[in-house]
């Protein structure tokens, strides 16, 4: 099960969390670790390059991409090799949504379609949609106007 799904600034403030199957007392210790292990080791890091961690019984892979950084924790049947594909998706889906690798600014103006792509790839903690161009078909946003 792909436990959290969580994107970060550069300082460490969390810009958009699913957490699944984690219970509301665990969330802010799972917060504030995955911010701490972003900081420690995120540093001088490249863009996209993967970045794996394991604590108690659970798999963590984490990147940054632009000025945000991307953590995917994981446990059973989620270890390192399907988080990575995880990751992959979901970055490659910002950098679709964005145009490129997103500053923070970008990320919050693109904030809603951003949402939008991730509850499409990660559905109740499992893996649902890897192919680029289902995801972008699934999300299509229309302005009021045009109903």
């Amino acid at each position: 099960m792909l436990l959290a799904v969580l994107i970060a600034n550069s300082e460490g403030n969390i810009l958009v969390e699913r957490f699944n199957g984690v219970p509301a007392e665990e969330r802010l210790h799972w917060r504030s670790f995955l911010v701490k292990l972003g900081a420690d080791n995120l540093k001088g890091v490249k863009n996209e390059e993967l970045l794996v961690a394991s604590h108690k019984s659970v798999y963590i892979v984490y990147t940054v991409l632009g000025d945000v950084s991307t953590f995917v924790v994981g446990k059973d049947e989620y270890d390192e090799l399907a988080l990575a594909e995880a990751i992959f998706v979901i970055t490659s889906a910002l950098k679709d949504v964005c145009g490129k690798p997103p500053t923070e600014r970008l990320f919050l103006d693109k904030y809603g379609k951003i949402c939008l792509c991730l509850d499409e790839i990660v559905w109740k903690g499992l893996l649902e949609n890897t192919d680029k161009e289902r995801i972008k078909r699934l999300v299509r946003l229309k302005p009021p106007t045009e109903f």
